[in-house]
């Protein structure tokens, strides 16, 4: 490909009804797939570009899909809201080899493809090189568009391999240089996981590593009507931090040596606080007084009640969990004010790297992805993130038989005064906000495991027994 290379392209009609039958059984077996427990009864095509002409050795597609599914229980009357959409790639091949039978999706069986095999094609080496030479040249295929940053350049020739770790989304490694996360469930809009390290890149940071180059598609491309004014964000690529050790494995590792924590916790601190103060300088900050607060504090507790209404567990904390919300919009209509701003938005200690050199990274700025876009995109105290990792060192020190309550606390309370030896105050002094937050997060990781991993639900049970019972959170 030369530079910013355009292709026109054009899939053969009939492609999508064909792959029908076999994405309907493949994408919900997909970790990062959201819409486990319904079946998939259906697709709509936002987007079907050829990427590869299916010639008798390898073809290539990529897909924007819609999957259509029934409304969940609970959901009855309302009219059918529009499928997740979801970025597919689909590699083509009369017969998989021995070392792409984990990829295989299925043998169609009719319509443009008839007898050939189809796979997820990101196992695959040729497609992932396709990808990286499509960014490197800042390519235009169909709707899809590869950019990247002008005063970077991209190697070519470096082998690719597809992270195989359990993720929302999926990740090439390209040697030992790049990784290329593509999201998976897509939404058209500014993505904080593109937006935010961008904008620390402008700052000069070095804790979160700056955006090399990415992938876009125009909204709605090939969809009937006006496309929508912004375009989907598909992938990010980034440098890859070799050697790098994620916070969750490290904390498991002193876990299982009987070794603290202390000296990493207060260092992902003061890496945290750095974040911070680069986002603040760097995007708008804004004060939430008490129409704000009263706001937020109505979705943390209509998040509890539906939490409550799904997981009888909770049922006996449910006052005292909601006092730790209602408190917070008492100091509120007392005239408290606190400063809000971009923030990761769903910080633990697996969103964290750790250089061979010691040094911490944050990465995975893309929020919860079950929660809207422009609610990711909020300006939020910082005091979220901060509960997010505190309730991760909990989470790594019950996921040991024995659990370690007595270590997570030790790491809470490190991580806190290295907080505030950068950013210049202390997450503890607000200890009514930091309830609030750590809360609502102990009531939404109780939901989750509740849905999806009930073994995992005495985890944050814990939590909720501590805070209920507390009346403040404990970093200490």
């Amino acid at each position: 490909m030369s530079e910013a290379v355009t292709r026109t392209v054009s899939a053969p009609p009939g492609l999508l009804a064909s792959l029908d039958p076999l994405l309907r059984e493949w994408l919900p077996r997909q970790r990062w797939f959201a819409g486990k427990g319904r079946p998939v009864t259906g697709f709509t095509p936002v987007a079907v570009t050829e990427l590869l002409p299916p010639t008798a050795k390898l073809g290539l597609y990529h897909l924007l899909v819609r999957a259509q599914q029934p409304l969940a229980a609970g959901h009855g009357g309302q009219e059918q809201q529009p499928g997740d959409c979801y970025q597919l790639f689909i590699g083509v091949r009369e017969a998989l080899p021995p070392r792409l039978a984990p990829a295989l999706i299925g043998h169609v069986t009719r319509g443009p493809l008839a007898g050939r095999t189809v796979y997820e094609a990101l196992h695959d080496t040729r497609p992932a090189e396709l990808l990286l030479e499509a960014l490197r040249t800042r390519a235009r295929i169909g709707g899809l568009r590869f950019e990247r940053d002008p005063r970077q350049e991209i190697r070519s020739g470096l082998v690719p391999r597809l992270m195989t770790a359990e993720q929302s989304n999926s990740s090439v490694v390209y040697g030992d240089t790049y990784i290329l996360k593509l999201l998976r469930r897509v939404v058209p809009g500014v993505n904080p996981d593109l937006e935010l390290p961008l904008a620390l890149a402008r700052e000069g940071g070095t804790r979160v590593p700056p955006p090399t180059a990415w992938l876009l598609a125009d909204a709605d491309a090939g969809a009937p009507g006006p496309p929508a004014a912004e375009p989907y964000v598909l992938g990010v690529l980034q440098p890859y931090v070799q050697g790098a050790t994620d916070g969750w494995e490290l904390a498991l590792r002193a876990l299982a040596k009987g070794e603290d924590f202390l000296a990493d916790a207060r260092a992902l601190g003061r890496a945290t606080a750095e974040v911070h103060t680069a986002l603040a300088r760097a995007l708008p900050t804004v004060s939430l007084g008490h129409p704000q607060l009263r706001s937020l504090v109505d979705g943390m507790t209509e998040r509890l009640r539906a939490a409550v209404r799904a997981v009888a567990a909770l049922r006996p904390y449910e006052a005292e969990l909601r006092s730790a919300f209602t408190a917070l919009e008492d100091l509120a209509s007392e005239g408290y004010e606190w400063t809000a701003q971009r923030v990761h938005g769903d910080l633990h200690l697996g969103q964290c790297l750790r250089s061979p050199a010691g040094e911490w990274s944050l990465i995975d700025f893309e929020g919860e992805p079950a929660r809207p876009l422009a609610e990711r995109r909020m300006p939020q105290p910082a005091v979220r993130d901060v509960a997010g990792m505190l309730r991760s060192f909990d989470y790594a020190a019950r996921s040991v038989d024995p659990p370690q309550p007595d270590w997570a606390a030790h790491c809470r309370a490190a991580y806190c005064t290295g907080y505030a030896e950068t950013a210049g105050r202390d997450p503890r002094t607000e200890p009514v906000l930091l309830r609030a937050y750590e809360t609502d997060k102990a009531v939404y990781e109780v939901l989750y495991e509740a849905r999806h991993r009930p073994e995992w639900l005495p985890v944050p049970m814990a939590a909720v027994r501590r805070l209920a019972g507390s009346g403040a959170a404990d970093p200490t």
